[in-house]
């Protein structure tokens, strides 16, 4: 009997991408790929380690699937990604559910992982966290056809006091150009108009490879792949942020304008404990220079607050900081204890309560924020990649340049010219807290 595998995937979209190529390797051994987990003889739970609730997310996701060995079809229980490289001990000694382990390095393997699993054997494979995506591996897209993300780099060398990724992702290193590219045609062919660039640090791309800031020389030349229509930007580490990649992003009309650059706080104190680069002042000379040059841009950052240490004053001067910026889009985090991280080691740590009073008072002041943003595309005609039928009143939605798959917001079209997963002219007649509306014109 042929097996039927389920991959469950948790965390960011860069686990999304490995999930994918997991499904991919799966699907070229003859396995057959289910979306039921109850039909499923083998689950495969690809997991994010990143904070605590991640953590516990992925460890209740772990025992909700096992009790499939009683009810359903399940044979083998398998966990992949993040929690695995940096817990695989403590989860195989205490979670007996569990039939087999690889890490985020590790994951084209998964073949062998699946068949060792099935014969009982429980395998271990957690070697180097940084994966090889040099290799030529095939990969099942599981976003819509015409919208996809594309990894070009893996790990981190910037060592904030509270991050784990570097322990779980590794040192930082830059996919080759050629690799890059020669997938982004590979899934134009597919269909896909808009890629979304993913890393921990897509600013610092190139410079372990071409020993120079390459980001903006691939983004152009990405763009000039046939079908590509849109070419996005995530996680830009704002202390790498050069003058050719904001004109990349201000003269190319295939890549949007939409930045997303976490910041994680305003205020030099902060960010000195973080070990974020640069200081207030370099952020909002960042900012300005910017909008200046690309004056429709949507920006999007994060925020951390409740870092060790931050006082009332701190939060107080970071609501104020927000409220000058006006972000287009923006997350908060509250700050979470990390094992191994230094921060963890540091003075003066605030109550959940704090955290989560804070949290919710930027975010307050956020949507405020977010209702004016929203108000200034009243009249405008944009560009917008209809994504699917709302099925009532013959309405259509979409997204704009200036918003992300999944995190953002959209766009309600009514009289819509185009078919789902084309790109459509909108009138913007109405704006709502994130959402837009209008109607389709010729």
């Amino acid at each position: 009997m042929t097996e039927k595998i389920k991959i469950v995937t948790l965390g960011c979209e860069k686990n999304l991408v490995d999930s994918e190529i997991m499904s991919g390797l799966i699907h070229e051994r003859g396995y057959s790929l289910v979306e039921d987990k109850e039909d499923a003889t083998v689950i495969i739970v690809n997991t994010c380690g990143f904070i605590d609730a991640a953590k516990e997310e992925s460890v209740n996701t772990i025992l909700d699937l096992a009790e499939l060995k009683e009810t359903a079809n399940l044979k083998a229980l398998i966990v992949s990604g993040c929690l695995t490289q940096r817990y695989k001990e403590q989860l195989m000694d205490e979670m007996p559910e569990i039939d087999g382990i690889v890490g985020t390095g590790d994951f084209d393997k998964i073949n062998d992982i699946v068949d060792e699993a099935l014969r009982g054997s429980k395998p271990i494979l957690v070697g180097n966290p940084v994966f090889n995506y040099e290799q030529k591996l095939p990969r099942k897209v599981s976003t819509p056809r015409f919208t996809t993300y594309v990894k070009i780099a893996e790990g981190c060398d910037n060592a904030c006091t509270f991050c784990s990724i570097p322990i779980m992702r590794g040192k930082f290193r830059s996919r080759s150009m050629e690799s890059i590219i020669a997938e982004v045609e590979e899934l134009a062919a597919q269909g896909v108009k808009e890629v979304s660039l993913i890393a921990q640090d897509s600013t610092n791309y190139g410079t372990d490879l071409y020993d120079q800031f390459m980001l903006p020389t691939l983004m152009n030349r990405i763009s000039e792949v046939p079908g590509i229509e849109w070419v996005r930007l995530h996680y830009a580490y704002p202390g790498f942020f050069t003058d050719e990649l904001i004109d990349a992003i201000a003269d190319n009309p295939k890549i949007c304008k939409y930045i997303d650059m976490p910041l994680q706080h305003s205020e030099d104190a902060v960010l000195k404990r973080m070990r974020r680069p640069g200081r207030q002042r370099d952020t909002r000379e960042l900012v300005a220079k910017i909008r200046a040059r690309i004056p429709n841009v949507s920006l999007r950052t994060s925020l951390i607050v409740g870092f060790p240490g931050e006082t009332d004053q701190d939060f107080e001067n970071l609501c104020e900081f927000v409220k000058d910026i006006k972000f287009d889009r923006l997350g908060v985090f509250t700050y979470s204890s990390e094992e191994g991280t230094p921060a963890t080691r540091l003075p003066d740590h605030l109550d959940e309560e704090v955290k989560e009073f804070r949290a919710n008072t930027l975010m307050e002041i956020q949507r405020q924020i977010s209702n004016e943003v929203s108000g200034k595309h009243i009249g405008q005609v944009l560009d917008v990649l209809v994504e699917r039928y709302e099925g009532r009143n013959d309405v259509y939605v979409g997204r704009s340049q200036y918003d992300a798959p999944e995190i953002d917001g959209e766009v309600f079209i009514t009289d819509c010219k185009v078919g789902i997963g084309e790109i459509a002219k909108v009138r913007i007649t109405h704006a709502f807290e994130f959402d837009l509306s209008g109607e389709g014109v010729s």
